[in-house]
C-alpha cells in the first residue's frame, strides 16, 4: 500500500509539471508573433510596433478624372516617417540584415531592368522584412513630356513583370527623377496604381538632405537608393530618425 501511494504521488507530480509547461506555451507563441520580422540580436526583436503593421491607417485620395493622386508627404499627427528605396541597381548583400535589424518597412520602387536576374534577392527582402513593392517603370526613363502610350507601357509592363517574377503586383508608383505630367497620372491610374509618390527628404552619401528644415518631421517620405553607399545611407536614415524622435512605418498602411 505504501508503495502504491508513492507511485500515485509521482504520477500526480509529473502531470502537474506537464500542465504547467503547456500553459506557458501560448505566452511564448504570443511573444513570437507580436514581433514583426524578428532578427536575432537586432533592435527589431524588442521594439513594440506602434500599431498592427499591415492594417490600413489612412486611405489615399480617390482617383479623380482618370488621374491617380500625387502624394509628397502624409498628413499625420503621429511621429511617423516613411522610407522608400529606388531602382535596385546595386543589390547590397547587407540590405536584408540591416532591414531586419531596424524594422524600417520600406517601399521598394524598383525597375525591371535592375530586378531581372536578381529576383531571388528582392523576393527575399520583400518576404522577410515587411517591405512593400512599388513600381518605378521598366527602364527608368524621364516620363515628363512623353506620349501617354509610352508612359502606360513603362508603368504597366513593370507591374506585370513583377507579378510574374516576384509574385506581387505593385500599386504605388514613383516616376523616375520625380518628373511627371498629366499623362503620367492617367497612365498610372490605367495600370492600377493607387498613388504617385514623391518625397520630402533624401539620403545621399551617408547624409540626410531635407527639402525644408533640418530634421525629419511626422509625415515625411524619405528617398534613398540601392547604391554602393547603401549601408551608409541606410544607417544615416536610422540614426536621423532616432535623433528626431520619429518612427519608420509602412507607407502602404497610409495609402490603403
Amino acid at each position: 500500500m505504501r508503495e502504491m501511494r508513492r507511485v500515485v504521488a509521482i504520477v500526480a507530480a509529473a502531470a502537474l509539471t506537464l500542465t504547467a509547461c503547456s500553459a506557458h506555451e501560448p505566452d511564448r507563441e504570443e511573444v513570437a508573433t507580436s514581433q514583426p520580422n524578428p532578427a536575432p540580436g537586432g533592435p527589431g526583436v524588442t521594439a513594440a510596433s506602434p500599431y498592427p503593421f499591415g492594417s490600413v491607417q489612412q486611405k489615399a485620395p480617390a482617383v479623380a478624372n482618370g488621374e491617380v493622386p500625387l502624394v509628397r508627404r502624409i498628413t499625420t499627427d503621429k511621429p511617423y516617417v516613411f522610407l522608400t528605396m529606388d531602382d535596385g541597381a546595386v543589390p547590397d548583400p547587407d540590405a536584408l540584415q540591416l532591414m531586419q535589424q531596424n524594422a524600417t518597412h520600406p517601399v521598394l520602387f524598383l525597375n525591371q531592368k535592375y530586378v531581372k536576374g536578381h529576383e531571388a534577392y528582392f523576393k527575399q527582402i520583400l518576404d522577410a522584412t515587411g517591405a512593400t513593392l512599388g513600381d518605378h517603370t521598366v527602364d527608368h526613363p524621364n516620363l515628363k513630356g512623353k506620349p501617354y502610350e509610352f508612359q502606360r507601357k513603362e508603368i504597366c509592363d513593370d507591374a506585370d513583370d513583377f507579378q510574374r517574377g516576384l509574385g506581387v503586383r505593385p500599386s504605388l508608383f514613383r516616376p523616375p527623377f520625380g518628373n511627371y505630367d498629366q499623362n503620367t497620372l492617367r497612365a498610372a491610374a490605367a495600370c492600377g496604381m493607387r498613388a504617385v509618390v514623391l518625397w520630402t527628404a533624401a539620403v545621399n552619401d551617408g547624409h540626410v538632405q531635407f527639402q525644408a528644415g533640418d530634421k525629419l518631421k511626422p509625415g515625411d517620405i524619405v528617398l534613398m537608393h540601392f547604391r554602393k553607399t547603401f549601408k551608409e545611407d541606410y544607417t544615416a536614415f536610422v540614426e536621423q530618425a532616432k535623433k528626431d524622435g520619429v518612427t519608420p512605418v509602412p507607407l502602404a498602411d497610409f495609402l490603403g
